[in-house]
């Protein structure tokens, strides 16, 4: 059976003109064959900004590119139709469509009300005013385009915790709606990063509101019954109270089946925290890697003045690896976007090896870095600028090699500030590897294989040194590396 390895299928900047979705169709062939068995693809629903959305400002998650709402009828990846053939395409290359989901907010309201709201500290979230004030916000949404076809639920100022304006008088800010729910207080369970992150953006849901709730659960039995659905992205977890993802991913897996796959995106550090909420979901779910991503982008800075044996400290996937989803970069830390914290391209070959071909994590594969990507964006200081993020070239190599050679037990050699590595043993009938990596001059490592492999000749499998090593009689050898570079090296009887 492949080893599960997810590719996220777009950026922040994918191209807007519908393309994507016949895109799937396109690659998936080539994909299939170098080891990916799972596409997290966009937002497939309509966004606020219609055919611009990228997909996380949420207006109706019941139009896949089927209806003429916010300025198109196809979303920025495809109409309904495309939707339905990519995700077919995939899955008749065995590869299994993973849907990114943003439940926290709704915008691009249809209609304003009159609501009663508290101003909030922004910098304090706890701090509500007492005094209320009256005043109009965005918060109904009654879909015409939509005309009431597949839900006629109807979202109003009672489904949601909180704006981020008003009319009447205008102001920006944070305001908690008074309603029916929560006595004037945000939902618990959630971050508490400003003291409590329940409020993102937006018109903010309300998950205790029961209507609500019953509406979002039985989006997800519809969608999984108008197109493929093998697992779920959830996006801004820290925002959403755990006891409703909890339930939700439950209700999910319970209707659409057992072996659903599902990782949120709870975009925190600090491992204590992420083990905390993996219990509040009763380990339902699996978390990106947050910390293994920053310690890559400190890594791909610092160069040769980071100590390569603390390039786990601290990360998920070295503490609870069944939960981990790891990462290199994705569609919020690649140049220009809010959680920006690149890893600079050479640094990117050391980082795949890390997490394609050792035991422990999920790995995900950023779609620049397979395919490139250019465009441009306008800075804070309002300045256009151009961006190139490259091909990793031996990023498809790599793929590769985990399917081949990510084979069996691991054995660590990270004792070194400079070059380390880690040995794949094999099994009966699978072959292993040997991965070197130097963040700083050539280096090398010597690995001990055992008997069963004396006299073995091995080459490396990315090409980045020509030479051969063969092992002693007890199945000794010492493996090399290039500065600044990995090496995986294979029995030359299998290349």
């Amino acid at each position: 059976m492949s080893k599960r390895t997810l590719f996220q299928f777009f950026h922040w900047y994918s191209a807007g003109d519908g393309s994507l979705w016949k895109e799937l169709g396109e690659k998936a062939s080539y994909l299939a064959g170098i080891g990916i068995t799972d596409a997290w693809l966009p937002p497939a629903y309509k966004g606020a900004s219609g055919p611009d959305s990228v997909g996380y400002d949420t207006y109706d998650l019941f139009d896949l590119g089927e209806f003429e709402q916010k300025g198109s009828r196809a979303t920025k990846y495809g109409d309904r139709a495309a939707l339905e053939a990519g995700c077919k395409a995939l899955l008749e290359h065995g590869i299994r469509p993973i849907h990114d989901v943003v439940m926290n907010h709704k915008m691009g309201a249809d209609e304003k009300e009159s609501v009663i709201v508290r101003r909030v500290d922004p910098l304090d979230r706890t701090n509500i005013e007492e005094e209320s004030i009256s005043a109009l916000a965005h918060t109904r949404f009654t879909f015409p385009g939509r005309d009431g076809k597949y839900s006629r639920f109807v979202w109003d100022k009672q489904c949601f915790s909180g704006v981020d304006l008003i009319e009447k008088p205008h102001e920006t800010g944070v305001f908690r709606l008074v309603n029916e729910y929560g006595e004037g207080q945000w939902n618990d369970e959630v971050d508490d990063e400003l003291g409590n992150f329940d409020y993102l953006m937006g018109a903010d849901v309300e998950f205790r509101n029961r209507a609500v709730y019953e509406e979002l659960k039985y989006w997800g039995r519809w969608f999984s019954e108008q197109v493929p659905v093998a697992g779920f992205r959830l996006d801004a977890a820290k925002h959403i109270p755990a006891w409703f993802f909890k339930d939700w991913v439950g209700h999910m897996r319970d209707t659409i089946g057992a072996d659903l796959f599902v990782v949120a995106e709870y975009w925190h550090p600090d491992i204590t925290t992420l083990s905390n909420y993996l219990e509040r979901v009763d380990k339902q779910l699996l978390l990106f890697d947050v910390a293994l991503h920053h310690r890559f982008h400190d890594a791909s800075k610092a160069g040769a003045d980071f100590d390569m044996r603390t390039i786990f400290d601290g990360s998920l996937v070295s503490s609870i690896p069944d939960h981990a989803v790891t990462l290199v970069d994705n569609h919020d830390t690649q140049p220009l976007q809010s959680l920006e914290a690149t890893v600079e391209p050479w640094f990117k070959p050391l980082a795949y090896a890390l997490i394609l071909l050792r035991e422990q994590g999920t790995p995900c594969v950023f779609y620049p870095d397979l395919y490139g990507a250019a465009y441009s964006d306008v800075t804070e200081d309002g300045r256009e600028q151009m961006v190139e993020m490259p091909v990793i070239g031996c990023l498809a190599r790599l793929l590769e090699a985990r399917q081949r050679f990510a084979n069996g037990s691991q054995i660590d050699k990270l004792d070194s500030p400079h070059v380390i590595g880690f040995l794949r043993r094999g099994t009966e009938t699978e072959p292993g590897c040997v991965v070197v990596m130097s963040n700083g001059d050539a280096g090398e490592i010597s690995m001990d294989l055992g008997p069963n492999l004396s006299k073995s000749v091995f080459v490396d499998f990315l090409g980045h040194l020509s030479g051969e090593v063969t092992t002693d009689d007890q199945g000794l050898a010492i493996f090399p590396t290039n500065a600044g570079s990995v090496s995986v090296w294979v029995q030359k009887d299998f290349v």
